[in-house]
């Protein structure tokens, strides 16, 4: 199964989208399922694991319903206040619905880099693995060291750093990014998503813009934990759903048939642990 692991849907009537303002133009409207089928259709993708672009649980809620009414939503990936003292509640409470298979807290909009090492947070993380879950890791380069030893204090929680830790692209800043992306690569059970690398690019990116930055994850977590994901409709920013397609295929060129298979979908099925 082709899966698209990281996509977003949003009503600005909900009202909670604190990050999303009319500057951002084409993607300051609804998107909804309707919207991403045909493209689904035409890259013959059959799932995608639908992401929270909120930090309340009311569009965690939001989003189970959009799963309950279309099958293609493999997965859900919500939110919770990690900090919040009936934190380990809410987790089960929202657990109990099958498609949740995730949570991520907005952590690239939190001040404190260290944020994610708070000792209030451990009864949440704790919650994360009873029942099962993945915890997206999103995070920009400054955060990677606090990271680190957030897996080293929390081993066996299934973690995905989601859209590579936003690497520098735009800048061709690369060295300390890639140094602490090899090391989470190699001593923790990490994935890491291909995705979201478009927007951390200059407008008039190319191939040869992301190939350093893919390479990279190529080499460090391997074909046999990087996940593929669109960012859809953010990547629409920076590229139409197609073209990112077609330069992950350019990007994918040397790999094996089963290894660009694990990227677009088998390992997404493994690290969020995805209903038929």
């Amino acid at each position: 199964m082709r899966i698209d692991a990281h996509q977003h849907f949003w009503a600005l009537a909900r009202g909670d989208y604190g990050w999303l303002t009319p500057e951002l133009g084409p993607i300051y409207r609804d998107f909804a399922p309707d919207d991403l089928l045909p493209l689904l259709k035409a890259a013959k993708i059959e799932g995608t694991v639908l992401v929270q672009a909120a930090p309340t649980v009311a569009e965690t809620e939001y989003m189970l319903s959009l799963a309950d009414q279309n099958a293609f939503i493999k997965g859900v990936v919500g939110w919770v206040d990690f900090e919040a003292a009936d934190a380990p509640a809410r987790i089960a409470e929202l657990a109990a619905h099958p498609a949740l298979v995730g949570l991520r807290p907005m952590i690239q909009d939190i001040a404190d880099p260290l944020w994610m090492l708070g000792d209030k947070l451990a009864p949440a993380f704790e919650a994360v693995q009873h029942h099962d879950l993945t915890f997206d890791a999103l995070t920009l380069p400054q955060h990677l060291g606090p990271l680190r030893t957030l897996l080293e204090r929390q081993p066996n929680m299934r973690v995905v750093i989601d859209h590579g830790s936003k690497p520098l692209i735009k800048d061709a800043i690369i060295s300390d990014w890639a140094d602490n992306m090899a090391a989470l690569a190699k001593e923790t059970a990490a994935w890491c998503k291909l995705s979201g690398l478009l927007t951390e690019a200059a407008a008039d990116w190319s191939v040869e813009d992301l190939r350093p930055y893919v390479d990279h994850l190529l080499n460090t977590f391997g074909p046999s934990r990087l996940i593929w994901g669109s960012d859809w409709p953010v990547c629409t920013l920076a590229s139409s759903y197609e073209r990112w397609l077609e330069t992950t295929d350019v990007l994918l060129n040397q790999l094996s048939d089963s290894e660009r298979e694990a990227i677009l979908g088998g390992n997404a099925a493994r690290a969020y642990n995805l209903r038929e």
